[in-house]
């Protein structure tokens, strides 16, 4: 296994392409920030210490890495003077690593942990004092290129705007991802000089450096540029968001779930989905979603941080931070609000409103209802047009219905108030009081039944004609 790896990711650029107030790098590709895909791609490749290099939106990117629950150290780079620069800004924390370092970009969020253990390897193995990983593109635009001697040796990394015509031409290309033993880093960093048209201190300097000192320099050449796109504006974004998106779909599909049109499904880096799962077009799953096996999600259904038990239908609608038990119907036009837990078989159908909620097993909310800040016993039917009526203006109150409770049509339940098991609640009533057990609550005005009144109003306005 050799020396325990260590990272330096490069995340203090000022990412002015953007052309946005949130920091480029805290921009989300399939639900995680940019350099959140970095950072789980260093923890799937055994990077025990990774070390975050912040600048402008510093103290941003900081809460917001720390919230996710990420192990890291932070470091900061004040004045924007080059890559060279910004990796010394992590010596004093790695100074005493003596196993390699990697370095890379924060904007890079579609390199794999199975990349980065490739890169180790091969540096392990050539036993160079640095290792570069590059790529050939058909279109290299203005990445730094890779020079080579006649007899194909690593010489030097140029970048694009120092390189003459001839160099523009190459088409093997620096991906801005190093891996450099960690003393020999930290030796030469601070000996590094701005002599380019930029004034900076370039991290591709190392090279060179080493090379003029006799020291053995390494490359791994991958073959998939895709992997190394690096974000800088918002249609890279997009690009990166779309492979990402296709990748994350394959990976699902290749496990065990069927995902009818990967072009209009986006699901989150983070969802987990059974097997013999199906998700239908135009469906989109972010956030820590589970959804269990033999569930059918969409079409046209937004999940965002619920979990959803084996066997349930999904259908045109909306679930946010729920969770749904096994065998349950939703949809379509339903929308299932935080907090709210609907249990095992239950049916929430078309254009009802749950929030803040919990309903047990078997539960029947089938057509045109709120049902807000309730909890609901087992086997209970709710008939269409049931209104809980939890705020009074101040405050919610709570509404509790028992269970095989049964709830007519166009009911209107005012909290705070309890409906108890086995009871009924007649259509049309407007509760105010508590119904007991097995009892029956009305609260209706009582229908009046006049004989031949609508033919005598008939002959009425035709004589009046």
């Amino acid at each position: 296994m050799g020396e325990s790896v260590a990272a330096i990711v490069l995340a203090a650029g000022q990412g002015t392409r953007m052309k946005s107030a949130l920091p480029k790098c805290l921009h989300e590709v399939c639900g995680m920030p940019i350099v959140g895909h970095i950072l789980l791609a260093l923890r799937g490749a055994e990077v025990v210490r990774p070390v975050v290099v912040v600048g402008k939106g510093g103290e941003e990117m900081i809460e917001a890495l720390s919230d996710r629950g990420f192990a890291l150290e932070f470091v900061w780079q004040r004045e924007q003077l080059g890559t060279g620069h910004a990796a010394l800004m992590a010596k004093e924390i790695l100074s005493d690593h003596q196993g390699p370092v990697v370095i890379m970009a924060g904007d890079t969020p579609l390199v794999s942990a199975e990349a980065l253990i490739e890169l180790i390897k091969t540096h392990r193995e050539s036993g160079a004092h640095c290792t570069v990983a590059t790529v050939k593109m058909p279109d290299p635009e203005k990445y730094g290129r890779i020079i080579r001697s006649a007899s194909g040796e690593f010489d030097a990394i140029i970048e694009y705007r120092d390189a003459d015509a001839h160099q523009r031409n190459i088409n093997e290309v620096n991906t801005g991802i190093y891996v450099v033993d960690g003393p020999t880093l930290f030796r030469i960093l601070p000996t590094l000089k701005a002599e380019n048209d930029q004034k900076e201190y370039y991290l591709t300097d190392i090279v060179s450096v080493l090379r003029k000192e006799g020291k053995p320099v390494a490359t791994h050449v991958f073959t998939d540029a895709d992997t190394f796109l690096g974000v800088n504006d918002r249609w890279q974004l997009a690009q990166a968001e779309k492979i990402m998106r296709l990748r994350i779909a394959k990976l699902h599909a290749l496990n065990g779930v069927t995902i009818r049109d990967p072009d209009t499904t986006y699901i989150g880096v983070e969802v987990q989905i059974g097997q013999d799962a199906t998700i239908e077009p135009g469906t989109t799953i972010s956030g820590q979603t589970t959804i269990g096996s033999g569930s059918r999600v969409g079409p046209y259904t937004i999940v965002d941080r619920s979990t959803l038990g084996s066997r349930v239908t999904a259908f045109m609608s909306r679930i946010s931070e729920a969770e749904i038990g096994d065998d349950v119907k939703i949809g379509p036009f339903a929308n299932i609000r935080p907090l709210s837990k609907i249990g095992n078989g239950s049916k929430i159908g078309n254009f009802v409103e749950v929030k803040k909620s919990k309903l047990g097993p078997k539960v029947a909310v089938s057509h045109l209802s709120y049902i807000g800040d309730a909890s609901i016993g087992a086997d209970s039917n709710i008939g269409a047009g049931t209104i809980t009526c939890n705020y009074d203006g101040f405050q919610k109150h709570l509404t509790t219905i028992g269970a095989g409770a049964f709830v007519g049509s166009n009911s209107t339940l005012v909290a705070p108030i309890t409906i108890g098991d086995g009871a009924f609640v007649a259509a049309g009533s407007v509760i105010t009081e508590d119904i007991p057990a097995d009892a029956l609550g009305i609260a209706r005005g009582r229908q009046e039944v006049k004989e031949g009144w609508a033919q005598r109003w008939r002959n009425k306005n035709k004589v009046n004609q």
